[in-house]
C-alpha cells in the first residue's frame, strides 16, 4: 500500500526544478495578482465610506 501511495503522491505533485523562480510560477502570480489589484480600489473606498458613514452616524 505505501509504494502505491507514494508512487501516486509522485504522479499528483507538481514537479519543481529546484528552488528556481520559473515562468510558471511568475505566470500563476500574476494570475492570481491581478483581480486582487482591480479589487483593492473598491475595497479602500467602500472602507473610507463605511468609516465616515459611522462617524457621521454617531454625532
Amino acid at each position: 500500500m505505501t509504494e502505491w501511495w507514494k508512487r501516486k503522491k509522485e504522479k499528483t505533485r507538481k514537479h519543481r526544478h529546484g528552488d528556481r523562480y520559473t515562468f510558471g510560477d511568475f505566470l500563476m502570480d500574476v494570475l492570481f495578482w491581478i483581480p486582487e489589484l482591480i479589487i483593492l480600489p473598491f475595497r479602500i473606498l467602500f472602507w473610507a465610506v463605511r468609516g465616515l458613514w459611522r462617524i457621521i452616524d454617531i454625532t
